[in-house]
């Protein structure tokens, strides 16, 4: 070809770019949300506290789940180091803490007169564990996940270690028959238990981003995941006499929450519908305390729910009579002495703090690690 000019008409064609619909661009869904007020923690530590103090005040601040003794070469004087954060997820409590060695036991009159008998699920990041049920221990390590019955008493140790743990009310189970009665003081590996310990390291890393409006979502994968990582990998069958009583024990709890309101909630009423002795149905509450104090109990909570309803208008003597107290005095006294606080002190929950000031003092009652695993479940 000659050098002469190509001319117009001959050249290649330019590109052009042809689109059905017209460029559009769209922002990462959430990146405009508007800010909401995310968790906050109940924070404890001993780090600030003289060294001979330290172990005793974990202790203390223990001691409503389990009796806690230092190593026998170890002195109070050299120290005792914790750190503990409790995020409570509308219904169960996630545990970040790290600690030091120490032994453990939670003794069958702990557990006979305590309210709490929740399931823990605890992961360890670092140390080891050795925990006795009944003779049989189970020994956690990382990467491992130990499922622990606080309704059943308990003993053991642990090297210094650094754990992530679910508090879960045996309750939150009941639509799906409870988790089984095997799955107390057993350690959990495999795919399955990776897959929940995935879940709860997820839901670590996010919490201080989650807001009140994650926590039923948050709450409710959580418990599915439990329930489907524990229940293949634990023996049903262990022993006839076993799954009966599991299966007692759900219709019972079952039966005391759709009559909490009715007077003739009594332990022979519950023994009429579930058609047991009162012996077999004392044995069955018996780690609770017994029937009376069980029912007790949940009419207390229930009580607790009520009063912390702000669309629940009712006076606080209403709300003992609706539960079945026969005066404002004696409800007044139970719940103080249930939950550390009068039932005129309890108000809606909010993002930092679930309860208001009360209206003579002005004062908050004091949220704890001890009130947050007795109303656990109630919001």
């Amino acid at each position: 070809m000659s050098d002469k000019t190509v001319p117009p008409n001959d050249r290649e064609p330019t590109s052009v770019e042809r689109r059905r619909w017209p460029r559009m661009s769209q922002d990462p869904l959430g990146e405009d949300e508007v800010e909401k007020a995310v968790l906050t923690s109940l924070r404890f530590g001993t780090e600030i506290l003289p060294p001979i103090q330290q172990f005793a005040a974990w202790r203390e601040h223990m001691a409503i789940l389990m009796d806690s003794r230092l190593p026998n070469n170890v002195n109070p004087e050299d120290g005792f180091v914790v750190q503990q954060a409790v995020w409570n997820l509308g219904g169960m409590l996630l545990l970040q803490q790290t600690v030091p060695a120490f032994s453990y036991e939670r003794s069958p009159d702990a557990v006979r007169f305590s309210p709490i008998d929740h399931w823990q699920i605890t992961v360890l990041r670092a140390g080891r564990t050795w925990t006795g049920v009944n003779g049989r221990v189970a020994q956690n390590e990382p990467g491992m996940i130990e499922i622990r019955s606080l309704g059943h008493p308990f003993s053991g140790r642990a090297l210094a270690t650094e754990s992530i743990s679910l508090i879960v009310p045996v309750d939150l189970f009941a639509d799906r028959g409870s988790l089984p009665a095997a799955s107390n003081n057993v350690v959990l590996g495999g795919h399955r238990a990776k897959l929940l310990i995935d879940l709860m390291s997820s839901v670590e890393a996010n919490l201080d981003r989650f807001t009140q409006d994650d926590l039923p979502r948050i709450k409710d994968r959580l418990r599915k995941m439990v329930f489907d990582a524990v229940t293949p990998l634990v023996d049903r069958d262990d022993g006839n006499d076993q799954i009966s009583q599991i299966g007692l024990m759900t219709r019972a709890r079952r039966f005391i929450s759709s009559n909490l309101a009715s007077p003739d909630l009594t332990p022979d009423a519950l023994a009429r519908e579930l058609a047991t002795s009162r012996t077999r149905l004392y044995e069955l509450f018996e780690t609770s305390g017994g029937v009376a104090n069980y029912i007790r109990r949940r009419r207390l909570s229930a009580a607790h729910a009520m009063l912390a309803d702000p669309s629940d208008t009712r006076k606080v003597a209403e709300v003992g009579l609706a539960i079945g107290f026969d005066s404002a005095a004696n409800f007044s006294r139970a719940f103080t002495q249930q939950f550390g606080y009068s039932p005129s002190n309890i108000r809606k929950q909010s993002s930092e703090d679930y309860m208001y000031p009360d209206r003579q003092t002005g004062k908050k009652p004091k949220v704890t690690f001890e009130s947050l695993l007795q109303t656990l479940g109630l919001f």
